[in-house]
């Protein structure tokens, strides 16, 4: 390859790259980043206040994670934590996510609404909900980040 087609390629290669990043600015899907946080949650199933996770698909909030979680049991063995931080523009400080009587998971503000696996189900939202892993130990679970 000669120096004066070396230098159109790149030139066309770093053209089409810079297109490449301006094209997805200012789309809707440029959703601001939920915050990491580093935690350990223990939840006592026995509790009455976690009375809800006693049956299948029930729902309750628990401390933890950036503006707090809502754990979920799909069934006696299996439980799902989730940041309660819609995942649609996270930064409002009204983006957080309630259970709802309608079994699922809606944020009040911008109206996205998630099932109990944590997926959009409607709204603005384009993105699940954040999921924390959890472990299951006789009654005690535990949720980490």
């Amino acid at each position: 390859m000669t120096w004066f087609s070396f230098r159109s390629f790149t030139a066309a290669l770093g053209a089409a790259c810079l297109g490449l990043l301006t094209s997805c600015e200012g789309t809707s899907e440029a959703q601001p980043q939920i915050p990491l946080t580093a935690f350990s949650e223990v939840l006592y199933l026995t509790d009455q206040q976690n009375s809800a996770l006693r049956f299948d698909n029930g729902a309750v909030y628990h401390k933890g994670g950036v503006r707090g979680l809502i754990v979920v049991r799909q069934n006696a063995s299996t439980y799902l934590a989730f940041e309660r931080t819609c995942t649609y523009n996270s930064a409002d400080t009204c983006a957080r996510v309630k259970i709802s009587p309608f079994v699922q998971l809606v944020d009040p503000c911008c109206k996205s609404q998630f099932n109990f696996q944590g997926q959009v189900q409607g709204g603005p939202a384009n993105l699940p909900l954040r999921r924390y892993p959890t472990s299951l130990s006789g009654n005690v679970l535990t949720i980490t980040n």
